[in-house]
């Protein structure tokens, strides 16, 4: 198997989809109107941020539909729907059950987890991707 995406590319997404699957909602049931009232508890949420899924998503919309479809095939990889060895099976499920490729792996659960599992698959990693040396 080789990928037409780049390592690098997949793996800028991987860290940013780590940021948006760390993204919580504010479950603070006793918020104060100032932060002495509030115990400054809602400083340790790391809430919503639109800037991080508006990141995400244009990484995603960046690749052209060959890479997109690739990227969806290491999800399937990395979920356990095909293994390594089905690879073709994998990009051809990719192809055929999705019509929106930035929505399906934007709405992912867990997509950098399953990403990197995917490329483990393969022995592939992003351990050292971006890093000098």
């Amino acid at each position: 198997m080789e990928l037409t995406t780049s390592l690098d590319e997949i793996c800028r997404i991987v860290a940013r989809a780590r940021e948006f699957d760390a993204q919580v909602p504010a479950v603070d049931p006793d918020d104060g109107s100032n932060m002495a009232d509030d115990d400054a508890v809602d400083v340790l949420e790391d809430e919503t941020n639109t800037s991080v899924e508006q990141e995400l998503r244009t990484a995603l919309e960046d690749l052209n539909e060959d890479e997109q479809q690739e990227l969806l095939a290491l999800v399937l990889v990395g979920r356990g729907t095909y293994d390594a060895g089905e690879w073709e099976d994998a990009l051809q499920s990719a192809r055929d059950d999705v019509t929106d490729y930035v929505e399906e792996l934007y709405e992912t659960p867990m997509l950098a987890s399953l990403i990197e599992a995917g490329l483990a698959a393969f022995d592939l990693s992003c351990d050292d991707v971006g890093t000098v040396s």
